[in-house]
């Protein structure tokens, strides 16, 4: 990365950006509020990991630096487990390959993992992964296995300089940037929802029925894995037992649960949608198959009379009524035509058709 212009005292701490990713580290900057962020070298990252503090120039600026690593990287990983300013069950979070999502601290430190969408290519196929971090006051330190497009587009902005006087902002944006894609992920759903209504308000008897329960089946799969993921994180931060340090209590406990609890609830309407569909679909199609027993089972009372006389007439036994003229065939057949005509009558007459 060039030189930030409003580097200002520090141009001794910057380095170019495309070193920074031998070891796993993706970025590491000093953002400043209302200025855009400079790029730290490694000597400055090392220090603060290994001392908890900066080097006296960055002491003197109003500010915070963000610590972006990739653990897929082994060195990468071992760093972060020898950071003796950290506890150790925060360098284990850091480093953790699990899914799940935790929020706690310790001190002034809040530690925990969270959940994201990957880099995949297409919607459909958006898989959720899962970012860690670990806050102080003065840093923010993440770490990721796959890229994470929302922690970009918050990087994005600082580039920007729309810098917030805490780190805390940064994972309460990351988390609104996952329940804003989560939301154009329910305007996708609900589309396929509303097209599957119009059928179903519209069906004929050449509806594919099949079809249809495919789309809802879809789209309540789908529901079902966000669900999954989105509701663990309302749990965490609506628990009452979680005490987070002063400076981030607005940030991380107001505001995001807001915008998580407005997710989940978005979603619990879309889920109650695609439930009501299915119970309509199923209806449909219990109504479709009844009508066509209904038809088979018509045909069945009609011709079985006619059975009857065909079977009769059909006795290898001497004597057999209209059994010796020309026209005895044609007359059986009037004769069967009849029975079926007065059996239509008699189920007519009884309103069982």
């Amino acid at each position: 990365m060039p030189q930030s212009p409003s580097a200002g005292a520090l141009p001794d701490l910057l380095s170019e950006g495309g070193t920074l990713l031998r070891d796993g580290l993706v970025w590491a900057i000093f953002c400043r509020p209302g200025k855009e962020p400079v790029e730290l070298g490694r000597d400055v990252v090392t220090q603060r990991l290994t001392t908890g503090n900066f080097p006296p120039e960055l002491m003197k600026e109003e500010g915070w630096a963000w610590f972006h690593f990739d653990i897929v990287h082994t060195l990468s990983r071992a760093q972060i487990e020898s950071i003796p300013s950290l506890p150790e069950e925060v360098r284990q979070v850091l480093t953790n390959l699990e899914r799940s999502t935790r929020l706690e601290s310790e001190g002034d430190i809040v530690f925990g993992a969270l959940p994201a969408f990957d880099d995949t290519s297409t919607d459909d196929e958006r898989n959720v992964s899962t970012w860690r971090f670990a806050l102080e006051p003065d840093l923010l330190l993440t770490t990721r296995r796959h890229p994470i497009p929302a922690l970009g587009v918050v990087y994005h902005e600082l580039q920007r300089g729309l810098v917030p006087r805490s780190p805390a902002k940064v994972v309460d944006r990351a988390l609104l940037e996952f329940a804003d894609t989560l939301r154009r992920d329910f305007a996708r759903l609900d589309d396929q929802l509303d097209r599957a209504e119009d059928v179903l308000l519209m069906m004929d008897r050449d509806t594919d029925l099949g079809r249809m329960s495919g789309l809802l089946g879809v789209a309540r799969r789908r529901s079902t894995e966000l669900r999954r993921v989105l509701a663990p994180v309302d749990r965490i931060f609506r628990d009452e037992e979680l005490e987070l340090p002063e400076w981030a209590e607005d940030d991380l406990r107001d505001r995001s649960q807001r915008q998580v609890h407005a997710a989940l609830d978005d979603l619990l309407a879309l889920q109650d949608r695609a439930r009501s569909l299915q119970d309509e679909l199923t209806s449909n199609q219990a109504e479709e198959t009844n009508r066509r027993l209904y038809i088979v089972s018509v045909g069945t009372t009609l011709m079985l009379p006619a059975t009857f006389v065909t079977g009769f007439f059909g006795m290898n036994t001497g004597g057999m009524f209209l059994s010796g003229g020309a026209w005895d065939t044609v007359i059986a057949g009037i004769l069967c035509f009849a029975i079926m005509l007065g059996t239509w009558f008699v189920l007519k007459m009884t309103k069982l058709l």
